[in-house]
This record gives structure tokens, C-alpha cells and sequence, in this order.
């Protein structure tokens, strides 16, 4: 047996490993540093601007779901536990029907970057904020401390680094963290969705050879595969059955409620969303990601079993199963392969960490810094510079949980966050959209009674102590008896809401914002609208008599620009495209005054007023009474009493 682990952590070739390695770090950071030149608004570093179509969306949401959990995790639950394994694939997958049903739409028409932006809409803008801020932070470090943990394993095997080599091993999760931040500093969402997209290619092709290869060795039988797996398995046929990992039921209904609800509360996931330009196409965003995200999954059946099938007896165990894999990679092609395979998976650890980091420094310098601390007036470019500065920490942080978790299986980890996301975030996105009477004080006790219930269990559990799969294994303060708590956590967070909105009655009942919110959630009026090139903000409007010297473009020869004022007759069909692209568009040609609360420009009657402005209605640049606006693209499209959030 030891021959058999020592033949395990010293595959490959080390030279062919690292460069596979190099060559996508290479060039992911310059599609990143490529991309990070378009990043002009905070809404481009958030959200990519909304400008992802669907397909783009959902390829990335792919890549940002298919996690370490999904290749490494999966695989060697299925390879080491057969049938209890391949429930991960069936929760995750499923879960997905709740964000298409109950969250994609709703959630792109109401919120702008974070889920802070929806909670807010009609309570209490400072307390749900920072709750969600809260909370938002918990999920995204429990995740990103199960993708680290899968980080340092995999590279470990790449560079042949012994599982005893702990100083080495947290070196190595050292420079994962770091990469994944020089990622989010400079490519913000869109350098992030760019390497998911490519992420989520690359883990596909390499999933569909490899499932081709095993079922190739075995005549295309799945049923000479599975018989191949019970001969080489300890368990036997025991290993096509289910009770090998959980042999406690209830704790299984508890993982199964935990995943299927958790996927429509992961804020990474949320945030994607928000990087289409319209409900429609973050719809098909979720479609594309289902059809992507279970083909993977069958891939995983065939990958676990075909692990145990191919690999020598006693291989794949408890300490090295996240490693499956890249070893059936190995198996099959060899060095080449191996390194091809790592490097896949890889690109999925950094992929999803870049995702998860923005995320939650997006929400900390949004939700917290902006709009709790600085009460609104926070300016763009300050509340960008503080969502870098919070990734930095984060990622500090993962670095940390990684080095402390390094040996857990990552699916185990992620199976955690779900619960956290299913307890705290989901029962509040729901009363949020549906109930009329959810308030504020609902909300907080929902958000933090989930989380602190939910990671309360945790803590007690015996997923932390008292078994011998548990991540302190020496010490036993187990007092709770299910691994995974959401079959309790998640009704007492729906619950805690409902109570918390009781005893909250008092708080006056806004009927015309819930209402604003049903017309904007449902038709999607008033919707952040997607970044064009024509809504690069300016910070100056151009004076007309700057444009004296600017030459007529049309002719044969540039000519001058007469003068303002002079009796030139009007060249309407030229000027009208020059100041188009000179003004974004927005109908001004000149200097304008600010515009008053009537729509009538300060210190002007009704048809005065310099230049072309003097009479513009207030929702003629997209609600700005000031010209020129700052930002336009991160207005809400004008309709009925829908107003710019940050202003309320």
C-alpha cells in the first residue's frame, strides 16, 4: 500500500507540469491585462459593464460553478464512495432549477452590482447592507477556503511536493492566492468572466477526452466500467450502492436540502446576473449554464468510477482522493496528459477564486463602504480603489483557510458554503420579492439568525471534530450529529424572517416601493441599463466655442468649423453625428446649465436658456438634473417614480 501512495505523489514529470502550468498563467494575465484597459466605470469593474450576452454569461457562470469541488471533489467522492459520491453532482445540478425559476429574472431587473441593491430597494438602506455585506463575506470565504484547499493538492501532485511537506504545501497556496488577486486588482469582471469563459472550454474538452478515453478502454460499456470499479474497490458492489459515505439518512436529506436550495443563494452566482444587459438574456445565461454544467456532470460519473476501475488498488484514499483525476489523467495519456489535465484544473481553481473575490470585495466597498459608512456619497473611483484594496484582504484571508484546510475534500467544504448560502441569503431574496409585508427588521434576523445558527452547527459538528474524517480529527466538541446543517438552519432562517417581520409591524409599510419593485422585477422598466461606447462618462461638457477649430469631417478636405454666432447656414446632417459623438449622444451640443427640480433650467424661464437646453425635461439624460452626467452608464432607465438608487 505505501509503494502504491508513494507511486501517487511522484507522477509526471515536473518540467512538463510546470510548464503546462506557466503557459496558462502566461496567457490568462494577458487577456486579463487586455481587457483591464476597457475598465473605465465602476460598473465595468463590477459587472462588465452588463454588456455579456447570454451564451457568454452562461458559459462563465459554468466556469464559475464548476468549481474544484465539481472536478477534483466529485471525482473522488464517486472514485473513493461511488453512489453517495455522485449525489453532489445531482444537488448541485438541481439546485439550478431554483435560480431559473425564482431568482434570474427578478434579480437582474431589481438590483444593479450586489445583493445589497435589492434588499434595499424598499427598506432600510444601512442595515440591510451591511447584513448582506455580512453574510456575503461568510459564503464567499467558505468557498474560497474549500478552492484553496483543492489548490495546494493539485499543484502539490504537479510539482511532486510529499503531503507530509506542509511548509511547501502552504507555499504553494501562498502563490495561487496571489495570482488570483493580481487577477481581480487589474481585470476586475471582465478580465474575471474572460478566464472563466476559457476555463469553462478547456474543463469541458478535457472532461469529454478523458470520459471518451475510459469508456474507449472498456469497448463504450459503462456497465464494464462499473463491474471493473467493484473489482478494484475495497467496498466491492457496495460501491455502486448508496450508505458508504452517509450512512445516517437524515444527514443526507439535510446535504440534498442544503445543496439544491444553496446554488440560488451563492452570491457569486447572484452577481453574474448582473453582467447581462436584460432579464431575458440572464435567463438564458441559467439555460446554457444547466446544459453545460450536467453534461459536465454525467463526464464525472465516468471520471470517478473510471479512477477506480484503471488505478491500482488503494490509490485513491480519504487523504488523497481530491487527486483522482489528474492520477486517472495520468493513467490514461501519461505525462502529456497529466500536465494538460492539472493545468485544466487549475484554470478551474483560479477561475473560481477570481469570481468569488470580487464578489465579495464588490459587496464589502458597495454595499458597506459607499453606502453605510459614507451614506451615498462615496465617489466611483474611491469606492473602486476600496473593492481592491478589500480583494488584497480577502485574499489574505483565503490564503490563511487554505493552509488550514489543505487535505479536506473540497466538495465536503463547498457542501458547507451551500448551507451558509441557502440559510442566510435565500429566505431573504424570496420575502424580498414576493412578500409584501417583509420588512427590515425580518430581514436582519433572517440574514444574521441563518448565519449564525448555520456556522454555529458548524462549529459543533462532526465535521469539525469527533470523527475520523472531521478537520480536527484529535479533539471531540461534537454536540450536533449531522455534518451538514441545513436541514435546520434553513427553516429557522424562513423562519426568523417571519417573526422578525411580526414583531417589526410597526415599521410603516411602503406600498408604492414594493409595488415600484413588483413593476420593475416583472417587466424589468427601470432596469440598469448595459454600457455602450457611446456612454463614456465625461467629466467636462465641451463649450461650443471650442469647436470653432475642429474640422468638418465629409468632404474632400477638412475644412475649419465656422465660428459661434456668425450667419453660417446650418450643416445639420454632419454636426448632428459630431456632436452625437462628442456629447454621448445625449442631445447636448453646448454648455448646459443645471436643471431644476421642475425640469426647467436653473435661473431660465420655461423657453430660455443657453444653447440648445433651454427646456429639458429631468429624464432627458437618464434622470441627472445636472449636465453633464457624470456616469451615465450607471443610471436606471426613467419610469414612472424610479429614481437613481444612490440617491435615496
Amino acid at each position: 500500500m505505501s509503494d502504491v501512495l508513494a507511486q501517487a505523489e511522484s507522477v509526471g514529470n515536473v518540467t512538463a507540469n510546470l510548464g503546462f502550468f506557466l503557459l496558462f498563467v502566461i496567457v490568462t494575465l494577458m487577456i486579463v491585462l487586455r481587457v483591464s484597459r476597457t475598465n473605465a466605470t465602476r460598473a465595468d469593474y463590477y459587472t462588465g459593464g452588463h454588456a455579456f450576452t447570454g451564451p457568454q454569461n452562461g458559459t462563465a457562470i459554468a466556469g464559475d460553478f464548476l468549481s474544484a469541488a465539481s472536478f477534483l471533489g466529485i471525482a473522488g467522492a464517486i472514485a473513493l464512495y461511488g453512489y453517495d459520491g455522485f449525489l453532489y453532482s445531482i444537488g448541485f445540478l438541481v439546485g439550478w432549477l431554483m435560480a431559473l425559476l425564482l431568482v434570474a429574472e427578478l434579480l437582474r431587473n431589481t438590483g444593479r452590482f450586489t445583493m445589497g441593491d435589492v434588499l434595499a430597494f424598499r427598506m432600510r438602506q444601512r442595515p440591510v447592507r451591511a447584513a448582506a455585506a455580512t453574510s456575503t463575506l461568510i459564503v464567499s470565504l467558505f468557498y474560497l477556503i474549500a478552492q484553496m484547499a483543492g489548490a495546494g493538492g493539485l499543484i502539490s501532485l504537479l510539482l511532486q511536493i510529499p503531503k507530509d511537506d506542509s511548509f511547501s504545501q502552504a507555499m504553494v497556496i501562498v502563490v495561487v492566492g496571489g495570482l488570483m488577486v493580481v487577477y481581480v486588482l487589474f481585470g476586475g469582471m471582465k478580465g474575471t468572466t474572460w478566464v472563466q469563459i476559457i476555463k469553462a472550454g478547456l474543463l469541458l474538452v478535457g472532461a469529454a477526452v478523458m470520459t471518451t478515453w475510459v469508456l474507449g478502454r472498456y469497448g463504450f460499456d459503462l456497465s464494464t466500467v462499473l463491474e471493473r470499479a467493484t473489482e478494484n474497490s475495497e467496498h466491492g458492489e457496495a460501491i455502486l450502492n448508496p450508505g458508504l459515505q452517509y450512512t445516517n439518512k437524515v444527514d443526507f436529506i439535510s446535504l440534498g436540502l442544503a445543496l439544491v436550495l444553496g446554488t440560488a443563494g451563492l452570491p457569486h452566482i447572484l452577481m453574474r446576473f448582473y453582467t447581462v444587459p436584460s432579464a431575458k438574456e440572464a435567463r438564458r445565461s441559467v439555460v446554457w449554464a444547466i446544459w453545460l454544467i450536467g453534461t459536465f456532470y454525467l463526464f464525472t460519473l465516468v471520471l470517478g468510477y473510471g479512477a477506480t476501475a484503471l488505478l491500482p488498488p488503494g490509490t485513491i484514499t480519504r487523504e488523497n482522493q481530491n487527486d483522482a483525476a489528474p492520477l486517472l489523467a495520468y493513467a490514461l495519456g501519461g505525462e502529456i496528459m497529466l500536465g494538460l489535465i492539472s493545468a485544466v484544473a487549475f484554470a478551474t481553481i483560479l477561475a473560481v477564486v477570481a469570481g468569488l473575490t470580487i464578489t465579495a470585495s464588490a459587496s464589502f466597498a458597495h454595499d458597506v463602504y459607499a453606502n453605510v459608512l459614507r451614506r451615498g456619497k462615496a465617489s466611483p473611483d474611491s469606492e473602486v480603489k476600496v473593492a481592491r484594496t478589500t480583494a488584497l484582504v480577502i485574499g489574505l484571508v483565503a490564503i490563511g483557510g487554505g493552509i488550514v484546510a489543505n487535505g479536506q475534500n473540497v466538495a465536503f467544504l463547498v457542501a458547507l458554503a451551500f448551507a451558509v448560502a441557502a440559510s442566510a441569503n435565500l429566505p431573504t431574496i424570496l420575502f424580498s420579492l414576493f412578500w409584501r409585508r417583509f420588512n427590515t427588521t425580518g430581514a436582519l434576523c433572517s440574514i444574521y439568525g441563518g448565519v449564525l445558527i448555520c456556522v454555529g452547527l458548524i462549529v459543533v459538528s462532526p465535521a469539525v471534530s469527533g470523527s475520523p474524517t472531521a478537520m480536527i480529527p484529535g479533539v471531540d466538541f461534537a454536540i450536533f450529529p449531522l455534518s451538514n446543517p441545513g436541514l435546520v438552519s434553513i427553516p429557522a432562517s424562513f423562519l426568523l424572517g417571519i417573526v422578525g417581520t411580526l414583531l417589526g409591524g410597526r415599521e410603516q409599510f411602503d406600498a408604492a416601493r414594493f409595488a415600484e419593485m413588483e413593476v420593475r422585477s416583472l417587466t424589468g422598466a427601470g432596469a440598469v441599463r448595459a454600457t455602450t461606447v457611446t456612454e463614456e462618462p465625461r467629466s467636462t461638457a465641451v463649450p461650443a466655442s471650442e469647436l470653432a477649430g475642429a474640422p468638418i469631417r465629409g468632404g474632400a478636405a477638412a475644412r475649419p468649423r465656422p465660428a459661434p454666432g456668425g450667419n453660417q447656414p446650418p450643416r445639420r446632417s454632419q454636426t448632428s453625428r459630431q456632436a452625437g459623438e462628442l456629447f454621448g449622444n445625449t442631445g447636448l451640443t453646448g454648455t448646459q446649465p443645471a436643471v431644476g427640480a421642475s425640469g426647467f433650467t436653473a435661473g431660465y424661464g420655461r423657453h430660455g436658456g443657453q444653447g440648445t437646453g433651454g427646456y429639458r425635461p429631468v429624464h432627458a439624460s437618464g434622470g441627472f438634473r445636472a449636465a453633464p452626467p457624470e456616469d451615465p452608464n450607471e443610471v436606471t432607465i426613467p419610469h414612472g417614480s424610479i429614481y437613481r438608487d444612490d440617491l435615496r
